[in-house]
Order: structure tokens, then C-alpha cells, then sequence
């Protein structure tokens, strides 16, 4: 029974998300950020034992989580985050959320602080489809990964995997592992080495202080 739930809870993942749970260690003290419905910290307290805490800004997200055994605090990521001491947590995630954040770099500097690893994952907004779409249209690309209209996106930044690049030395930061990928149905992904800032929906990278 033990085996199925496991497997339930690696099925119910989002491809990146699955590379984020390989990436963390057995036993970990996790923070996740923008937890939505804990898919992620369900499956790494049932499969590799982690101590886990969410934080999420939706009530009845907050509610799932704490239905299934979770930590979750009701909150917001920008204002939670500096009430923690540092080193509190061997990885803080912030999967899909950058983009939506007011003040990327504190976000980034506190990850950094109250952790010792950070993982952020983020759609490619310079991935070929969309620039194509952007050049044919003449409108704001809406795609899979970017499924928003402008007028309701939660998306208030654009970023690529370049842009991140740059952005880790003018922080500055030290990214310690990256994958571009792009999701290939089932909860998977295929990793593009070649010319990732172009052909790449997505980005994943460990990041830590230096």
C-alpha cells in the first residue's frame, strides 16, 4: 500500500518538479515557496523522508496541504521569508514563481540566507516558439507553458536562461547545476544541450551564495 501511494505521489508530479525532488538529498530540511497544493513536499516526505515547510498565499491551497499532513504557512513568500534564521533549511525551491516576484534579487538573497542550496525552475520566455509567435502574430505569445493572456498572466517579469546567466553575476550568486528541458508529456521532460536559450522551454538551477 505504502509502494502504491509512493507511486501515486512521483505520477501526480509536474516534470520539473520530479527534477527538483532527484536533486534533493534523503532527510533534507526543505522550504518550499509557493507551495500551491504540496504535490512536491508530499513527495519527498514520502519517498525520501524530508522535513518539509510550505509557504502559500492561497487559502484553499493552504488547506489541501494541511489535509495531507503537511507544514504549510498561510503567507506571503516576500514578507515570510526574513522571520526565518539563517540556515534554517538545506533547500529552499522556488519552482515557477520567479517571474511573479516583486523584488527577485531580496527573494534570491534570502533564499540564499535561510538556506544552504537554492532551486529555482522558470518558463524560457526567448524559447523559439514563442519567438516565432511573437514575430507571425504580432501579439503577446500565449503557449503550454505560458497558457495567460496579458491581461491575467501572474507573470510580471520576463526572463531567459541567458538572462539568468547574467543575472547570477550581477547578484551575484553561484549556479552549481542547471538543466534546460522542455516537457514531453507523462510528468517528463528531455533535456536540450543545444542551444538551450533557443530551443528550451524551461530552466533548472541549483543555485547557492559565494
Amino acid at each position: 500500500m505504502a509502494a502504491e501511494h509512493r507511486a501515486e505521489s512521483a505520477k501526480d508530479l509536474r516534470f520539473d518538479l520530479r527534477i527538483v525532488a532527484s536533486w534533493i538529498e534523503s532527510g533534507s530540511r526543505v522550504l518550499d515557496l509557493g507551495c500551491a497544493g504540496g504535490l512536491l513536499l508530499r513527495h519527498l516526505r514520502d519517498t525520501k523522508g524530508v522535513l518539509g515547510l510550505g509557504i502559500e498565499h492561497d487559502e484553499d491551497e493552504v488547506v489541501s496541504c494541511i489535509a495531507q499532513g503537511l507544514s504549510v504557512i498561510h503567507g506571503d513568500i516576500n514578507t515570510e521569508l526574513p522571520g526565518f534564521p539563517d540556515n534554517a533549511f538545506d533547500y529552499v525551491v522556488v519552482s515557477q514563481t520567479l517571474q511573479q516576484a516583486y523584488d527577485p534579487t531580496i527573494l534570491i538573497q534570502q533564499m540564499l540566507r535561510v538556506g544552504r542550496w537554492g532551486i529555482v525552475s522558470f518558463p524560457n520566455f526567448c524559447c523559439l516558439q514563442i519567438r516565432l509567435q511573437m514575430a507571425f502574430s504580432g501579439h503577446v505569445p500565449v503557449t503550454p507553458e505560458l497558457p495567460y493572456q496579458w491581461y491575467n498572466t501572474p507573470n510580471i517579469r520576463v526572463l531567459s536562461l541567458d538572462d539568468f546567466w547574467a543575472y547570477s553575476r550581477a547578484v551575484p550568486f553561484a549556479i552549481r547545476r542547471s538543466l534546460a528541458v522542455n516537457p514531453s508529456g507523462e510528468g517528463k521532460a528531455r533535456v536540450v544541450r543545444f542551444w538551450p536559450n533557443l530551443l528550451a522551454s524551461y530552466g533548472i538551477f541549483m543555485i547557492t551564495g559565494v
